[in-house]
């Protein structure tokens, strides 16, 4: 952004749009901007928020950066303004991993949400499909391809600022619609302009098109994927029933004692490694911010065994080596690996509860729990879904229902969607005195091995889980325990001493979950039809993708900015299937 700071940022962008006073009131606001650079505007726009009692509920910021600053650049542009240093220093603490492509950044217990684009700018607008509030053009002078792809993206009477008055970009703004007019600039800057989205025509999409109000939700499932939906809508203001089969919460596959959360990297930095980086960003921001470190969860980072894979990693630059690199001899070492195996280290990893996860977002405000509820049938009245048991008695009913109930989804939609069900076992025991050899951190690549989480009455190691497809039975095996160990000793044989001692010892205990999958591996999310939203399939990979759904459904719901690009929202649509059976 151009010079001056704070002071530009308050009288040409703020007050440009006319902020605080006309987001007062409303229940979110978004805010679009084209040059992101040391995040000047984003901070005073956060502290004004912060600083009004008539402030929305939400602040949504959406903000596209071809190259990031460095974290000296973005603590030093904040430096010498106190009132933004604690925000500066909460937005450094996730300033990491901006490769390109959507990063989701999370403040004020996910009430303030920064969607940092990084990339090209048209691009990046091009994988949008919010409605804007405020407009902060910044950066380079626009071009008339730039004011056509922002307008896309604004609501009627958005309004928008920029210290740019040249004449061509006052007749673009003017030639989509904008009504525009110069303001006096800040400081030595003469001047700078603001403007109001006033078509005097009618816009295909934009006119007509009805705001989402919250109301009364139901979400049919308390496992990650329905817990983590009812936490997201409950934020925006949806008064959200739970409903579970069971009696209490994080049951079935959500009741896995500890789960690796980590990067599903590839060579070609494919669909899925794209995914997964998404998700495990947004996760990891819960962890940090409210699961108990140690107890609940841990960083830890994870070391991935590749065999002999020696392919290399995609290159996607500096700020990719905090999501992977090459493993260090050190690092092989230490986990018990010959020296010529292929390995690789990603720093964005950690064991976490799912329970936890599940409990804290059940505890959101305007989220409630019912137990011992099974949803039978579904059927629509007028405007809302009506929810029935299997005697065809009434349980509830609502404008909005999100169907998050595993294999059970499928039943619930007349099985108009193909779910598979994916068994898994996993082995642990308590760390005996033999610990020692075990690695120090998680190892994957060859099943999980987890080396200390705290499980029961102390600390234990954990390995699996076997992956049985088509079998929902949850019967624990002996040969399932004694598969985790072959596989543990084919990679680690050190570790899998300890594991011999503890079987001879008879301290080995295990757990089976059947785990819901697609018939591609990806999450189906979406709606599926009007009012009814699906969030699930989410495999073995419910503590990476199951924040990152909640907020996917949300986000579209309500026009937000998304979570990730388009295309690769896109690719967990749950109408992926009907296309797919179709062709």
């Amino acid at each position: 952004m151009n010079p001056g700071g704070l002071e530009q940022a308050g009288h040409v962008f703020l007050q440009g749009c006319g902020l605080p006073g006309r987001w007062a009131g409303r229940a979110r606001w978004c805010v679009l901007e084209t040059g992101f650079g040391a995040g000047m505007n984003f901070l005073a726009t956060w502290h004004a928020w912060r600083s009004d009692p008539q402030r929305p509920r939400m602040l949504h910021y959406a903000a596209v950066e071809g190259s990031p600053v460095t974290l000296d650049e973005l603590l030093g542009a904040a430096g010498t303004y106190p009132a933004l240093q604690p925000l500066a220093d909460a937005l450094a603490s996730q300033w990491s991993g901006l490769v390109p492509g959507f990063h989701r950044l999370s403040f004020e217990r996910g009430r303030v949400l920064l969607t940092l684009c990084v990339g090209e700018l048209q691009a990046a607008l091009r994988e949008q499909s919010l409605r804007a509030d405020s407009v902060y053009l910044d950066g380079p002078a626009p071009n008339l391809d730039t004011v056509k792809a922002v307008t896309r993206l604004c609501r009627r009477d958005a309004g928008l600022a920029t210290w740019t008055t040249s004449p061509e970009v006052q007749r673009d703004l003017q030639s989509c619609g904008w009504r525009v007019e110069k303001r006096p600039g800040p400081g030595a800057q003469r001047e700078c302009l603001a403007g109001v989205h006033a078509p005097a025509w009618e816009v295909k999409g934009l006119d007509g098109e009805q705001a989402v109000e919250p109301g009364e939700c139901v979400v049919v499932g308390a496992g990650l994927a329905g817990a983590a939906a009812a936490a997201s809508l409950a934020r925006r203001g949806w008064r959200v029933r739970v409903f579970d089969t069971a009696a209490g919460p994080a049951t079935g596959a959500s009741d896995l004692p500890a789960g690796l959360l980590a990067p599903h990297q590839s060579p070609d930095d494919n669909l899925l490694s794209r995914l997964s980086r998404a998700g495990v960003r947004v996760t990891l921001q819960e962890a940090e911010q409210h699961l108990a470190r140690g107890l609940e969860w841990d960083r830890t980072g994870v070391l991935e065994w590749r065999g002999e894979d020696h392919r290399p990693l995609p290159e996607l630059g500096e700020a990719f080596a905090v999501w992977s690199r090459e493993a260090t001899d050190a690092q092989k070492r230490a986990a018990g690996l010959p020296a010529g195996d292929a390995a690789w280290w990603h720093e964005h990893a950690a064991w976490i509860e799912p329970a936890a996860l599940v409990r804290l977002w059940l505890r959101e405000p305007g989220v409630r729990f019912a137990g011992g509820r099974k949803v039978a049938h579904l059927r629509r009245e007028q405007e809302e879904w009506v929810l029935e048991d299997a005697a065809g008695t009434r349980m509830g009913s609502a404008r909005l229902v999100v169907l998050a109930a595993a294999l059970g989804t499928a039943a619930l939609l007349d099985e108009q969607v193909q779910l598979h069900a994916v068994r898994g076992q996993v082995t642990w025991a308590p760390r005996d005195g033999d610990a020692a050899a075990l690695p120090p951190f998680p190892v994957n690549g060859h099943g999980h091995f987890l080396p200390r989480v705290p499980l029961v009455d102390r600390d234990a190691w954990i390995t699996g889980s076997t992956y049985g497809r088509g079998d929902a039975d949850e019967t624990l095996r002996r040969a399932d325990n004694t598969a985790n160990l072959e596989r543990v000793r084919e990679v680690m044989p050190r570790a899998a001493q300890v594991m011999d001692g503890a079987f001879a010892r008879r301290e080995v205990q295990c757990w089976s979950g059947v785990r819901c999958a697609s018939s591609d591996r990806r999450p189906l999310v979406g709606e599926f039809a009007p009012g009814l939203w699906v969030s699930t399939a989410m495999g073995s990979r419910g503590l990476t993708f199951a924040a990152l759904c909640g907020e996917l459904v949300a986000a579209r719901l309500h026009r937000e900015p998304l979570p990730l690009e388009a295309r690769l929202a896109q690719a967990l649509d749950v109408r992926r299937q009907a296309r797919a059976r179709s062709g």
